[in-house]
Formats: structure tokens, C-alpha cells, sequence
């Protein structure tokens, strides 16, 4: 056989296990040292020593230099698709004005909206590309992006065949969902009800033409109850939507509860999750999808109880929470450096939440370096997989494959 592609000379060979890892075994991962990979029509085709690799014939090789290779990364709460930025909201915050007040001047999630439902679709794409290809280059190779800024049927679709075009143009995998109960619109103020039903109501048409996977929703206080998280969750899976929920950012309402009880596949912030919540995140299937970046951003000094999940028995995965208000950041391994410094996480268990982890909470196979899947996998200019926690707000990722296909290369003037 002449490979495609061989990687020779890998220092370190991240291999994790088959997900969803759950409490103990999140501290366990494979780290194979020099070793080297064979890739042939997109998939992974061969795996064994530096020593075999450097003989095999292949149409390129790549010498890792001794430097760590890991599965492509997997972010699985983004807000990619969006109009406009809130830059200018970042001095109210300085100054202490509430976030009830910058919304009252048209700021907040709304003035998101307004940008949103005055963009084109193009217009949108065209942006939204943009943030995907600097995810690419962080070392992510599969992302899940929601909806939300629409709040409207239209914008709502707009955003959605925005990420379906995405995905369709194959530069890395992106998994849809439909958050259209996010917030509630100024057109609706006092009739939540009747807006969460006109979101219901598009439901048929959306799984109709293929545009979510999952349904989200902000289950918050002044946002959603639990007995509307209830009733749009269990109206998605009556139509066979895997389902998803913001849970317990703020305030503890039982978001965490009710998707354990419900089956939900993952449970997204949890910064205010019950001890309850968290033992039935342990006891359950649902993953807790963690945004330590957001914490970070919003400048709050309380982050979610990830080593409590763990050490019961929880699954935990990270993710950036990318969105133009609450974590502008498409930089994948920062969330990594903020996991370990402000959650106490462990570097195993980090590196399993941005893989198998990850790629469970949306429903892929991803994030895993085995024979016949397809060769989504990075090359890291660190000496070992501790680096990267440590050495914080850097872009370490080298060169990035998706499909066997290189969708990233840093160039040496990249670095200064």
C-alpha cells in the first residue's frame, strides 16, 4: 500500500478511550511515544513504531520532530452563527453598569438579535466562515453551533441553513441545533408562552429538512422556567430531536435535574448546580458541558464544580461557549489552560473532555486516533500534552487534518 500521508517521529501519541468517559476513568489516557501514523483516503490506515512508519511509502511524509499528535478537538457549545459585536458593551461592564440597564440602551443579547435579523444570509455565512476557520487553526475539527439570535421564525431558519451550508462545505464537521427559546424577543415581553409555542411550532419543518440534530433551551431566571424547559424538551423528543438545555448558570432552578431525568444528552454551564444535580449527572447518561470561558469573561469568580462531577462519577466535557457577548474567544486550548487553573482539572482529564468527551455530548464519533476512522488528528509544537494547560492563551496547534486533509498550517512568522 502507498499511504496517503505518514507521520513519523511522534513524541507522543494521544490516544483516548472510547466515550462517554465517566468520574475515575477520565483520568486515564493513552500517551504512546514514538510512534507514527499512516492515512489513506481520509481515514486513519495505520498505527505503530517511528521505526516501521519511516520506511513505509507514502506520497508525503511529515516529520513530527519528536512533538505531541492528538485527535482533532471537539468544541461542543458554540453560538457560531451571529450579526454584529458588542465591543462596546465591554466598558459598561468596567463600570459596573448592570446587564438589565445595557439591555434598557439596546445592548445585551437583543442588540445581537437586531444585528442578526438585519444581516443576509451571505452576509452571515461569510462571517460565521470566518470563526470557523480560526477554530480550525486552534486544533478543532468538529463543533457543534447553535442558533438563538433570531428569535423569529425567519432569522431562526437564516441561522439554520447558514450552519447546514457550513457543514455541507466540509472544512471541519458542524453539528446544528435549534435554540430558538434563547431568550425572549421585546415583541413578546410578558407572553413567553405563546413565543415558546410559535418555537414548538417550527419544530416539524426543521427535522422535516434536516437542519438541527438538537434542540437547546435558556432554562434561567427571567428566561424560561423549568416547566417551559420541560415542555419544549419533551415536545423535541416527541419528534425524535436529541435535546440539550442551558442549565443553571445563574441560579440553581433544577435545570441540572431535569436533564438527567429527562435523558438529555448534555447539560451546558452548571455553575450553579446542586449537589442533587450533580449526583444525577453521575447516575445518568447526560454529559455536563462546562464553559469555564464564559466565567472567565463575564469576570465572576465562581466557576462550575467540575471536580465534584468528576469525582462522583459524572461525565465532563469543555467547550468555548463562543458567542459575542459572554466568550469571544475561538481558542479551544485557553478553555483547556482555564479548566485546569480555575476547575482543577487534571491534564488527562481535560484532554478527554476536548475528545471522546466532547464528541459524545454531540453525538459524533470523533476525537479519537483509531484504524478506519476518519483522520481528524493535530500536530502540536509542545514537547508533551501538559504543555498546553500550562502555557495559556497561546495557539499551539502546528499543522490540523480533517479527513486527512490539512485545513491548517502555521507559518514560522505566525509565531511573533
Amino acid at each position: 500500500m502507498i499511504y496517503d500521508l505518514v507521520i513519523t517521529n511522534i513524541g507522543q501519541l494521544l490516544l483516548p478511550d472510547q466515550g462517554p468517559l465517566k468520574g475515575g476513568a477520565m483520568k486515564q489516557l493513552a500517551v504512546e511515544k514514538q510512534r507514527a501514523l499512516g492515512i489513506k483516503d481520509g481515514r486513519f490506515a495505520w498505527i505503530g513504531s517511528h521505526e516501521e512508519g519511516a520506511s513505509l511509502p507514502a506520497r508525503e511524509k511529515v516529520d513530527a520532530e519528536g512533538k505531541v499528535v492528538s485527535p482533532g478537538l471537539v468544541d461542543p457549545h458554540t453560538h457560531l452563527v451571529f450579526g454584529g459585536s458588542r465591543e462596546g458593551e465591554m466598558v459598561l461592564k468596567q463600570a459596573g453598569v448592570p446587564y438589565l440597564d445595557i439591555l434598557k440602551q439596546g445592548g445585551g443579547i437583543l442588540s445581537t438579535v437586531k444585528s442578526t435579523r438585519e444581516e443576509t444570509e451571505a452576509e452571515l455565512f461569510d462571517k460565521a466562515k470566518k470563526h470557523v476557520r480560526q477554530m480550525a487553526a486552534h486544533g478543532v475539527t468538529t463543533l457543534e453551533a447553535k442558533s438563538g439570535y433570531g428569535l423569529d421564525r425567519e432569522t431562526e431558519w437564516k441561522q439554520l441553513k447558514v450552519v447546514k451550508h457550513l457543514n455541507e462545505q466540509g472544512d471541519i464537521d458542524i453539528v446544528s441545533t435549534f435554540l430558538g427559546p434563547h431568550a425572549i424577543p421585546l415583541e413578546y415581553k410578558g407572553k413567553s408562552d405563546a413565543f415558546l409555542e410559535e418555537m414548538i411550532a417550527m419544530l416539524p419543518e426543521i427535522k422535516k429538512q434536516n437542519l438541527a440534530v438538537f434542540t437547546d433551551i435558556f432554562c434561567e431566571t427571567g428566561v424560561f422556567t423549568i416547566e417551559q424547559s420541560k415542555h419544549f424538551m419533551e415536545a423535541s423528543h416527541q419528534l425524535g430531536f436529541q435535546t440539550k438545555i442551558h442549565a443553571d448558570e445563574i441560579d440553581s432552578l433544577g435545570g441540572t435535574e431535569l436533564a438527567a431525568g429527562l435523558g438529555a444528552v448534555s447539560a451546558d454551564h452548571l455553575v450553579a448546580a446542586s449537589k442533587q444535580g450533580i449526583k444525577q449527572l453521575a447516575e445518568g447518561e447526560t454529559t455536563a458541558v462546562l464553559l469555564p470561558g464564559t466565567t472567565f469573561y463575564l469576570g465572576k469568580d465562581t466557576y462550575a464544580d467540575a471536580r465534584s462531577m468528576i469525582d462522583q462519577g459524572a461525565a465532563v466535557a469543555l467547550a468555548t461557549d463562543f458567542n459575542p457577548g459572554s466568550c469571544v474567544t475561538h481558542n479551544l486550548q485557553m478553555i483547556m489552560s482555564l479548566a485546569a487553573l480555575k476547575m482543577k482539572m487534571t491534564p488527562e482529564e481535560i484532554w478527554n473532555a476536548v475528545t471522546v468527551n466532547a464528541s459524545h455530548a454531540i453525538g459524533q464519533k470523533a476525537g479519537r486516533i483509531v484504524k478506519g476512522k476518519p483522520a481528524d488528528f493535530v500536530l502540536w509544537d509542545v514537547p508533551n500534552y501538559q504543555y498546553i494547560p500550562y502555557h495559556y492563551a497561546a495557539n499551539h496547534a502546528k499543522m490540523v487534518w480533517k479527513n486527512g486533509r490539512k485545513v491548517y498550517e502555521r507559518m514560522d512568522a505566525d509565531v511573533f
